[in-house]
Formats: C-alpha cells, sequence, structure tokens
C-alpha cells in the first residue's frame, strides 16, 4: 500500500521540479512521488530519511513533466514533443540506420499521451516513469524493447527473410540485463576509437549536434553549409561510426552478427556512462549551445 508522503516535503519536492510550470499541483505530484518510492522502496524497511533521501535523488524535473504530459497538459506536451522528439528519432536510427525504425517512436506518442482510458482515468505510458533515470533514457529504454519486440515478431512470421530485411536482424533470446556490463565494457572501449578515427570536420558536427546541441539550421550557420547538407553529413558520420564499432565488435570481441545486433540494442535502450562529451564536446572548446532542437 502506498503511503501519503510528508505534506512538507512534498512542497519542497514539487517545487524543486519546478512543477508548477506544467500545472502540476502540490496533491497531483505528492502522488507520483508516493508512488515512486513505494515501487522502489518496498522489499525494505524505509524511515523518513531514506524516503526523503531517494526521491531527492530523483529526476524531478523529469518526472514533473511526465506527470503534466500523463494529465493531458498542452503546454507539457508541446515541450515534450519538441524536446524528446529528436531524442526519439536518433535512438531509432541507431537501432535501425535509413529510419525503418522511425515509425516506433512515432507510434509510442498515442501511447505516452494516454489516448485510452480505463475508469474515467487515462492510461499513459508515462505511469511507469518513475524518475530514476533520466526520461530520455527512458524513452531510449522504452523503444528499443519496442524494437526487439518487433524483430521477434517479424523472425515468427518471415521464416526465411532477406538478408537485409530488418526481419533478419535478431532478437536477443534472454534478457539484456545479464550482458549489460559486457556490452557497456566493449562499446565503451569502440566507441572513442571509431569517433577518434574521424575527419575533424565531421567530428566537429558530431560534437556541435551531439554534446552541445545545436540545432542543423545553427550547425549549417557555424560550418557555411545548407541544413540538408548537415543532416546528410550527420548520417554518413553515424553510419561511419557503426561500421568502425561492428568491425571492431567482431574483430576484437568475436562478435557474430545476433551478438553485434544485440550489444547495440542494448546501448541503445540505456547508454549508461557513455558520454559523447567525452569524445567530441572538446572541439568547440567547452562551449555550450543549448537551443531549441526541433530543427
Amino acid at each position: 500500500m502506498t503511503r501519503p508522503l510528508d505534506p512538507a516535503l512534498a512542497r519542497k519536492l514539487h517545487a524543486q521540479a519546478r512543477a508548477d510550470r506544467w500545472h502540476v499541483t502540490i496533491d497531483q505530484f505528492s502522488v507520483v512521488l508516493a508512488a515512486a518510492a513505494a515501487r522502489s522502496l518496498a522489499d525494505k524497511p524505509a524511515s523518513p530519511s531514506d524516503i526523503e533521501r531517494h526521491l531527492m535523488a530523483l529526476h524531478l524535473e523529469d518526472l514533473a513533466l511526465a506527470c503534466a504530459c500523463a494529465a493531458g497538459d498542452d503546454a507539457a506536451w508541446e515541450h515534450f514533443v519538441r524536446q524528446y522528439r529528436p531524442v526519439l528519432y536518433r535512438s531509432a536510427d541507431a537501432l535501425e540506420p535509413g529510419g525503418g525504425a522511425r515509425e516506433l517512436a512515432d507510434a509510442m506518442y498515442g501511447e505516452l499521451y494516454g489516448l485510452t482510458e480505463r475508469e474515467g482515468e487515462r492510461r499513459s505510458l508515462f505511469r511507469y516513469f518513475h524518475g530514476r533515470s533520466s526520461l530520455s533514457t527512458w524513452l531510449r529504454s522504452v523503444l528499443s524493447q519496442r524494437f526487439v519486440d518487433r524483430v521477434r515478431v517479424r523472425r515468427r512470421e518471415d521464416v526465411l527473410p532477406e538478408e537485409d530485411s530488418p526481419a533478419a536482424l535478431p532478437a536477443p533470446d534472454r534478457p539484456a540485463d545479464p550482458e549489460r556490463d559486457r556490452h557497456m565494457t566493449m562499446m565503451r572501449a569502440a566507441l572513442p576509437s571509431a569517433v577518434a578515427a574521424l575527419e575533424p570536420r565531421d567530428r566537429l558536427r558530431l560534437g556541435c549536434y551531439y554534446a552541445q546541441d545545436m540545432t542543423l539550421a545553427a550547425i549549417g550557420k557555424l560550418l557555411k553549409e545548407h541544413e540538408a547538407t548537415v543532416s546528410r553529413h550527420l548520417t554518413r558520420t553515424r553510419r561511419t561510426i557503426r561500421e568502425s564499432v561492428e568491425k571492431v565488435l567482431r574483430r576484437d570481441y568475436h562478435l557474430d552478427d545476433r551478438e553485434v545486433s544485440e550489444c547495440f540494442a542494448s546501448i541503445a535502450g540505456d547508454p549508461g556512462s557513455l558520454d559523447i562529451n567525452e569524445m567530441v564536446g572538446t572541439s568547440l572548446g567547452g562551449k555550450k549551445h543549448r537551443q531549441d532542437r526541433s530543427s
């Protein structure tokens, strides 16, 4: 049973999350926080100080945004789409280069918005987000699972798929978690060298987009390139990086096609401590360009 949250703590966390930006009341946020604490601390006795420490460590602003989106707040939803659509699309392209997985990202919006109701309550996918990871990490994890599920369905339906068919991409035969540390170790070794091997201009373009959060238009202005040219170069660079990483995984770790696909799916779902800033962020001398990523 979920225990009510201390009102003073609820007010404190509500203010810290800036939840009033999205018209989330203290009472609404308190219910979400109490559910998050109950889910994480259910298997062990927790004192009020334990609960406070746990809740203070959550991604509170992300949790407030998710709460507002689940409630159908228009401003929150518009912000979510503008901020996180690029995240979902980049994750989809990492899972299946060429755009084949973007339809999965688009399909998630209906589930996240909560198009169905049960007993008068919106059934939003956001109710499964409890703030322990960032919202972007959680979204990548959900998308990755959707991708694995689709691959499994296609493998059952297509007895002899073509080599270049999405159905030919194997799904893990076991949960990803047991192999998580191994996948991370391999990717941490392979990815930086792949990025370092890029031409300086490609690395700069990559750093602008991923580490500095610049829009395609802003990068084009900086590099004197058309926005569409920037997009094409980024697509080519991502493909080059993937090919380089796959080569390392096969050569140094002796992975087969199935294992390579599992490794990419695992990391795309949750990149963990892999930080693009460490690989390309120094190209701009540490400057930060925080702009609207809707372009």
